[in-house]
């Protein structure tokens, strides 16, 4: 299904818009479809707590994207992983040491997808100044 609505552009924006859909001999329609389609998150696979999260990364400002691309588990978390990892080769582990390698693997991925979300952002933004600033 496809709705329609009336969407009023900045010139700059829509020169680019228009001059993108020229090179590529698309339909201008077709080429603001798939720049919102790619900018616009699709957060229904993300975990239910993190949908709102990754959505609102949409809006952040570039700077703030750039510490999320660049965070990642504390040095602690790191290292506890890591000897988890280890031990689990070595010998069974414990409840408590299964339930702590469970946690470390859940933030790593919670970490990895805010990371993901905050490049893809950031790669849409360099190639347009009127983002690269939002």
């Amino acid at each position: 299904m496809s709705e329609s609505i009336t969407l009023v552009l900045p010139d700059a924006v829509m020169q680019r818009a228009k001059q993108t859909a020229f090179n590529l001999h698309l339909p201008l329609e077709q080429v603001l479809t798939a720049t919102l389609a790619a900018s616009l998150p699709d957060v229904e696979q993300a975990p239910l707590d993190m949908q709102q999260e990754l959505a609102r990364m949409t809006l952040m400002q570039t700077d703030e994207l750039w510490r999320i691309a660049r965070s990642q588990l504390s040095t602690e978390q790191q290292a506890q992983l890591t000897a988890l990892n280890e031990l689990q080769a070595e010998r069974p582990l414990t409840a408590a040491e299964e339930k702590m390698l469970d946690a470390l693997r859940t933030e790593y991925g919670r970490v990895t997808l805010r990371k993901a979300r905050a490049f893809a952002l950031l790669s849409l933004r360099s190639g347009n100044p009127l983002l690269a600033n939002s």
